[in-house]
């Protein structure tokens, strides 16, 4: 029986990963269970599938999460209580659903130590890419993508060659925005109604301005080893195809299923078996159709911004996802204009002078550097001295 960790039980991601655990009973052992302040339903979780342990984000409720587990739960908290969740030598399985930044350095544990990890959180290969492949590599770790694009990529490449692909094609929804002229007067309340998917509010804040899809060209860019000039995104409104493989004969091989993320953490942890999966089977008659079409880069700059990152390379993807984080949170809660998000993650990379070939603590010099660089043109902004569009 195969030990799993969910880091972000509370999540969209953790929650349908223990969907999928408790569907294939006797298969998979959770171990460890974490969040950052949901302790309440983090307990719920921890009496529900008994872990050996269970770790709080914030360290102040550690306390209260105790009377809330299981006796024999040993319950740890913090980095370094996410580290040991992640690298335990009892642990075969790390399903990463974290957010944001605080993801790299738990999958960089569970690679290090040769473990498969389940990978959604986009950070980690965004900003760390090349040294996350590199330790992959060295201790063969298997990175096993968990997003829907990703893993239909992962899924259509099967054994074939690098040298066999042509393209990568990722298929965006489009997010709500897709028909709307003007995006001045976005609300984060309007951002965060996604279409399509159910995720946390970064992601969907992401998608809304497409650099959720920018992010994935740089994640498939370390995944799959293709350069970033052979990956292409596509509007595709009905998420029913969940991305494409274009090979060098001119066939291109794509995966299709319903848009629910149990189907992707199946395969994920079951890999290479497949195994009867919880999700509703596709109904082609009552599909119909399928559209695609070609994004606006012109309204949605982030995807430019994306591809202008992964192009300059070196520690440059880690500038954009560290000033997205920061411009993301200031949009939520209400201190930057929908359309000032792209505005302000240009600014940060304008000012950045990019290192070639990072290590891992120069890329979290970089990363670090562009959240405080971010917060001054915010603070910029709030003083007027920055234009509110262009």
């Amino acid at each position: 029986m195969k030990k799993v960790s969910i880091l972000g039980s509370t999540g969209s991601i953790g929650r349908s990963a223990l969907e999928v655990l408790t569907s294939m009973h006797g298969e998979f052992e959770v171990y460890a269970l974490s969040a950052r302040e949901e302790t309440e339903l983090l307990g719920s979780q921890a009496r529900a599938f008994n872990p050996a342990v269970v770790c709080i984000g914030d360290e102040s409720l550690e306390p209260a999460v105790k009377k809330l587990v299981p006796a024999g739960t040993r319950v740890v908290s913090g980095e370094d209580g996410l580290l040991q969740a992640a690298s335990s030598s009892e642990v075969d399985i790390v399903v990463n659903g974290l957010s944001g930044s605080v993801g790299f350095k738990p999958t960089l544990a569970a690679v290090r130590e040769g473990k498969r990890v389940a990978l959604a959180n986009k950070e980690t290969l965004v900003s760390f890419g090349s040294c996350i492949m590199a330790e992959a590599r060295s201790s063969g770790a298997e990175i096993i993508p968990v997003d829907s694009e990703h893993s239909a990529i992962h899924q259509a490449i099967g054994g074939h060659l690098k040298e066999e692909i042509s393209r990568v094609i990722l298929t965006a929804s489009g997010g709500p925005f897709r028909n709307i002229e003007s995006l001045e007067s976005i609300t984060p309340e309007q951002a965060l109604a996604h279409p399509t998917w159910s995720m946390g509010s970064k992601v969907t804040i992401d998608s809304a301005t497409l650099m959720n899809k920018g992010l994935e060209v740089i994640e498939a860019r370390w995944l799959f080893d293709v350069e970033p000039g052979r990956i292409e995104v596509v509007i595709h409104p009905q998420s029913i195809v969940h991305s494409i493989v274009e090979f060098i004969d001119g066939s291109c091989l794509a995966q299709l299923a319903t848009p629910d993320m149990k189907l992707p953490i199946q395969y994920a942890l079951t890999y290479p078996r497949r195994k009867p999966c919880l999700t509703e089977k596709l109904d082609f008659a009552e599909v119909g159709s399928l559209e695609f079409s070609s994004p606006d880069f012109e309204k949605f700059p982030c995807l430019r911004l994306a591809y202008d990152a992964i192009g300059v390379g070196g520690t440059m993807p880690a500038v954009l996802s560290g000033s997205d984080e920061v411009a993301v949170s200031a949009f939520l809660g209400g201190g930057l204009a929908f359309t000032q998000i792209p505005q302000v993650l240009e600014e940060v990379m304008n000012r950045h002078e990019s290192t070639s070939d990072p290590s891992v603590e120069i890329l979290q010099e970089a990363d670090a550097w562009s959240r405080t660089e971010t917060t001054g043109v915010l603070e910029s902004i709030k003083k007027g001295d920055f234009p509110r569009s262009r």
